[in-house]
């Protein structure tokens, strides 16, 4: 029975240890899909926009029919503005819905903007909610000057965007659900968080320094830009 013990709990930490490394290189992965996709101003997000945005969600590597017929599966991270900074990553999933994949490729990397108050209550509500359904989405614009170009940015409370193959594209993410991932919250936190609670009181864990470094550049290079009339 010791032994058997043993073996179990050996067991157990190799699973742990598992666990920790695939978040923390998916949190890896979500920082450089960031950093890309702001360092790219004339073809990427608008800087406008990432400034007036109250949250932001990478799913990096959102898969194509992977678990669910029809559909795709993805895990990413949601962190919100507090005060001057970000908060601590929440670990969420996006189901179901349809992204089209229109460039080609069976995963895409996906980066959301919540837009406005509205829009980052359904985030942080211990519920999943659907894109399109309880909370309004758009393509996002790119580049620029897109967002004077449009007034998706003023309407829609999340803006959608995509990489796949090394070019972005605003894309439709209508029908999607996305929720909190407690079991990843758990493996980054200690113990199973909603989004909510991971946002409101949680620390950044040294897994997320990475995207943290990358939410703080894409501010920097903001604030930075030459303002143009």
């Amino acid at each position: 029975m010791y032994i058997v013990c043993l073996l179990l709990i050996s067991a157990l930490t190799a699973f742990a240890a598992d666990d920790k490394k695939e978040v923390t290189q998916r949190l890896q992965s979500a920082a450089s899909v960031l950093h890309d996709i702001m360092a790219t101003p004339d073809k990427g997000i608008p800087e406008d926009l990432f400034d007036g945005a109250q949250c932001v969600i990478v799913v990096p590597g959102l898969k194509k029919g992977a678990f669910i017929v029809g559909g795709e599966f993805g895990k990413g991270f949601a962190t919100c503005r507090k005060g001057s900074a970000w908060s601590a990553p929440a670990a969420i999933r996006v189901e179901g819905g349809s992204v089209g994949f229109q460039i080609g490729g069976s995963e895409t990397d996906v980066v959301m903007l919540v837009m406005n108050q509205s829009g980052a209550k359904r985030l942080l509500d211990d519920t999943k909610f659907t894109l399109g359904a309880d909370a309004t989405v758009a393509a996002g614009p790119l580049g620029r000057n897109a967002a004077a170009a449009t007034d998706a940015g003023m309407k829609a409370e999340i803006l959608s965007y995509s990489r796949s193959r090394g070019v972005f594209a605003g894309i439709a993410l209508k029908g999607a659900t996305l929720r909190p991932d407690m079991e990843n919250n758990a493996v980054l936190y200690g113990k199973r968080l909603n989004s909510k609670e991971v946002i409101g009181t949680q620390n950044p864990p040294p897994e997320a320094a990475p995207l943290m470094a990358a939410l703080r550049r894409s501010a920097a290079q903001s604030a930075d830009r030459p303002v143009t009339k």
